[in-house]
């Protein structure tokens, strides 16, 4: 029986109830009056059950789609205003060990170039990404216990934080690892990282078994837990998706929102991102070899009805996909995208080589070109990575986020950190769009004494100083 308490996976990502929840979904897709009851509970910013999400993604009646999307505008509003977290990749090693059948690393690709970056290569990788603009990464490894020990991340953590050039400095580490134990996680934790973030790539068991075929991987379950070793390994902050195109994605989108069930029942918080990344070309990697692929449309209803049922997470969006895809997404629930970004080991420092990305980038602009392009849109692009250095982290985190104060500190540091970014690093014509945003939001901050000192702050960023926040 499903049991968003249990720690075992198949429990808490039940077959069978996923399955009822369909058939549900599927049965009241044009019942009006229950819509309207969900929509209704969901404008109370508390969240929605699988079930009820489910429904929302299934309705067919075409004024209360337009209801649901106006709903999830308003509550990333509400949760996140206008700001735009900014991060990049960094690709460590391609290394890996497992069989994935959708991706370029697995084991028996034989003439993909593979490579492990050294200290003194991330040293030159990580100096490429400060002299963009970026103050926050995820790095990325393939899964190779002999070529990329947890011994080798950490030392590649300690490495990116003490790199200082010019005014650059990665603030904050996010890292998306394989499934690890409690006591590598313990040591995530203990090395400065953010979020730790793992793709289930699927949640169907069976789909997922047939999909990585040899390897540790193979371990459903081990990798569906990992997010339960992370929390009791010390890790506040952990990021869940899916790679839509793999199976079908009511599936994956109910499977997906009983993770976030059964991490806020089992540790009192949810996942504080997730990320909603669609399939997509790489090295012997043909998208069209898997038939669950999603048109724009759907996954816009995707992104909405992820809002609206876990309305505090931030959801994370890639360059994968394109310019025109990320604007019409972008007011319906994401809250941070990555910007010029690579997606082969070296790529940044080096020529990227192309049959050694890990997937087809789709939005190839450069950060600059991003960032003016956010801020024309009316958007504020951020660099801030205060909470995690205050220990605004998990449950203190979320419940600052649901009770909606969170926004007391986070227009001010978002201005702060483009205010950095526009002196350092814009080009004039980004800059100006940058200043004329950065007065008109100021103004808009609701204390008079923040708003006060955020003046200050700004004309001291002005004169050199870095790094406020409150």
């Amino acid at each position: 029986m499903y049991d968003p308490k249990s720690m075992v996976a198949d429990d808490f990502i039940n077959h069978d109830e996923i399955m009822e929840t369909l058939r549900y979904a599927s049965e009241n897709k044009s019942n009006r009056a229950l819509i309207e009851s969900i929509i209704e509970k969901a404008k109370l910013r508390k969240g929605l059950s699988h079930r009820d999400a489910s429904v929302l993604l299934e309705c067919d009646i075409p004024d209360l789609n337009e209801e649901i999307y106006t709903l999830a505008n308003e509550i990333k509003q509400d949760f996140y205003g206008n700001r735009i977290v900014m991060f990049a990749p960094l690709y460590l090693s391609n290394y890996c060990v497992n069989g994935c059948v959708y991706c370029p690393y697995h084991s028996k690709n034989k003439h993909i170039p593979r490579k492990k970056l050294t200290q003194e290569e991330i040293v030159r990788e990580v100096t490429a990404l400060q002299d963009m603009g970026h103050k926050r990464l995820a790095i990325e490894t393939g899964e190779d216990p002999v070529n990329c020990p947890i011994d080798y991340v950490l030392e590649s953590i300690k490495t990116i934080y003490s790199i200082k050039h010019r005014n650059g400095a990665i603030r904050r580490v996010n890292v998306n690892i394989a499934a690890t134990t409690v006591e590598n996680y313990r040591k995530l934790k203990e090395a400065g990282i953010g979020t730790y973030i793992l793709f289930q790539e699927t949640y169907h068991k069976e789909s997922y078994l047939r999909l990585h075929p040899t390897g540790p991987k193979h371990d459903y379950n081990y990798h569906t837990e990992a997010m339960d070793r992370a929390m009791e390994g010390g890790i506040d902050d952990v990021g869940c998706g899916v790679l839509f195109g793999l199976e079908l994605y009511r599936y994956e989108f109910a499977g997906l929102l009983m993770h976030a069930e059964h991490l806020e029942a089992v540790h009192g918080v949810g996942p504080h991102t997730i990320s909603v990344p669609r399939i997509r070309r790489a090295d012997d990697i043909d998208p069209s070899a898997f038939d669950n692929g999603i048109d724009d449309d759907t996954f816009a209803k995707i992104v909405a009805c992820i809002r609206i049922a876990v309305p505090y997470t931030g959801m994370i969006l890639s360059t994968r996909e394109s310019k025109v895809v990320r604007e019409r997404v972008l007011h319906l629930g994401i809250s941070q995208i990555s910007g010029g970004s690579r997606t082969s080991v070296g790529g940044y420092a080096e020529e990227e080589e192309e049959d050694s990305s890990q997937f087809e980038v789709s939005d190839n602009r450069t950060l600059d070109e991003v960032v003016k392009w956010l801020m024309e849109l009316g958007y504020t692009p951020s660099f801030c990575t205060a909470c995690y250095r205050e220990g605004r982290t998990g449950d203190r985190f979320m419940s600052l986020c649901k009770a909606g104060q969170i926004q007391n500190c986070c227009l001010p540091n978002a201005l702060m950190t483009l205010k950095e970014y526009l002196i350092d690093y814009a080009s004039p014509e980004t800059k100006a769009v940058g200043d004329a945003l950065i007065a008109k939001e100021a103004e808009t901050i609701p204390n008079e004494k923040v708003r006060s000192i955020v003046r200050e702050r700004l004309s001291l960023i002005e004169n050199g100083e870095r790094d406020f926040r409150f």
